[in-house]
């Protein structure tokens, strides 16, 4: 797995018992990127029972597209799969992480799966080939994914060593992934900021 190169510098102080990691992605020409998902592992970190996040884990058909482009769930979530278009999809995957058809389908039906397994899910359309999704399944509650600014944060963070990764469907690394370890403070935030070498694919729909 290649090495992350980061710029980490510690903020403003915050709480006593929590840090926040506040992340900027750009390319080497200085764009910002958007959809990548960043995951953070701390070392001492036991689980705090199970992981909820506040958007709707709901990957819609719209205007001939996936939205969104990345959703991110915990294990164990159904995800709804709506139709919104005039016309019938048949979504699809063959992801080691899940593996699963929903034949044709039409205008505001819904089809629902569960996502029972960590890792990236790349969704595909049978009959549009242009469509195409990710759904990253996570065991972690510390991740998040960036904004058009290429910007990010995760707060709550207990302090100490942990590891990070960051993920993009058009990054040029072994599984679209780099990594590094890093200290999370006890108080304040700290800021990761690096540069990520985006193949050409990452010019379409969502990528930067």
């Amino acid at each position: 797995m290649r090495s992350l190169a980061i710029l980490l510098t510690l903020l403003a102080a915050g709480p006593a018992s929590a840090g926040s990691l506040s992340i900027a992605l750009r390319t080497p020409a200085g764009k910002p990127v958007a959809n990548a998902v960043v995951t953070v592992r701390p070392q001492d970190y036991a689980g705090r029972g199970p992981i909820r996040f506040p958007w709707p884990y709901t990957m819609a058909q719209r205007g001939m597209q996936f939205e969104p482009f990345v959703l991110i769930v915990p294990v164990g979530a159904e995800v709804a799969f709506p139709n919104a278009d005039p016309f019938k999809h048949h979504v699809f995957s063959f992801s080691p992480a899940k593996t699963f058809e929903l034949k044709l389908y039409g205008r505001e039906a819904t089809r629902v799966v569960k996502f029972d397994k960590a890792g990236i899910v790349t969704l595909g359309c049978n009959i549009h080939d242009n469509m195409i999704a990710y759904v990253d399944v996570v065991d972690t509650p510390f991740v998040a994914k960036t904004s058009e600014t290429g910007e990010a944060q995760i707060d709550d963070l207990p302090p100490g060593p942990a590891h990070v990764a960051i993920w993009h469907s058009s990054l040029r690394a072994p599984h679209e992934q780099v990594s590094s370890d890093l200290a999370i403070p006890a108080s304040g935030t700290a800021r990761l900021a690096t540069t990520l070498d985006l193949r050409a694919t990452a010019l379409r729909r969502g990528g930067y």
